[in-house]
């Protein structure tokens, strides 16, 4: 046999061998894709649900703190909303003068303490900050602010700034933190006003504001409360661009 002849019969062993093997178009075969494309994809979501869900390295009595946390908020909230129900059944009822002072009144003092133009006592916690290293970021601070506030925070303070919606972080020239544009000094203390438990858990939760900040190598403490005063005021401030809507 010649050598053209003996390559032709090796190729035509490779394409016998190559149309018994590859895989038909059959309809097993295309469920079995179809399944292995949705067990996949089922797979990715579950793990992407595992990651973003926070919860998976908690431990049962973190879960039961936060859980009592959301209840005791829930409650806060059924109670404002039976509150004001019966401001609105008053108003309806009396003629609304005296009703409507008052409801305005406490509607006053309630958007003063959110402002930070008047001063709030009542329950709380206080985080101290100790930085002999110098490793504590603006960001640091605000990641702190930030789970206040998500932990039901109502006023904050920050050494002697009020910290409201818009209050802001930064580093001086000289490297020394700076609040609302104002140097803030070591140690640094935060003092919020909320229902202690809740906020305390949150600060704990691991991979938090509290273990972040001593992994970096500050030493941060927490302590509850059950009266904190918010005394620092922030001056009142008239928006350049918005304004009441007509409606």
């Amino acid at each position: 046999m010649s050598r053209d002849a003996e390559n032709e019969t090796v190729r035509t062993g490779w394409r016998r061998l190559w149309r018994a093997a590859r895989p038909r178009p059959t309809r097993a075969n295309a469920y079995i894709t179809v399944l292995a494309a949705l067990l996949g994809f089922a797979m990715v979501a579950q793990v992407h649900e595992t990651r973003t869900s926070g919860l998976e390295n908690l431990r049962q009595a973190d879960l039961v703190a936060l859980l009592d946390g959301v209840n005791q908020q829930s409650l806060k909230l059924s109670k404002e909303a039976d509150r004001l129900t019966q401001t609105k059944n008053q108003l309806e009822s009396s003629g609304g003068d005296a009703a409507a002072l008052k409801a305005a009144t406490d509607r006053l003092r309630t958007l003063g303490i959110l402002a930070g133009t008047l001063a709030a006592t009542g329950p709380g916690i206080r985080i101290t900050i100790k930085d002999p290293k110098h490793v504590v970021e603006p960001s640091d601070v605000l990641n702190a602010v930030e789970e206040l506030r998500d932990a039901g925070a109502e006023a904050i303070q920050l050494n002697s700034v009020r910290i409201v919606a818009d209050s802001y972080f930064g580093t001086a020239s000289d490297g020394r933190l700076v609040a609302d544009g104002q140097p803030v000094g070591q140690p640094y203390v935060i003092t919020a006003i909320g229902d202690p438990h809740t906020m305390s858990t949150a600060m704990s939760i691991p991979g938090g504001v509290v273990e972040s900040l001593k992994q970096s190598g500050a030493k941060p403490s927490v302590t509850s409360a059950q009266r904190v005063d918010v005394t620092a005021l922030r001056a009142a401030s008239t928006p350049r661009y918005a304004r009441p809507s007509s409606s």
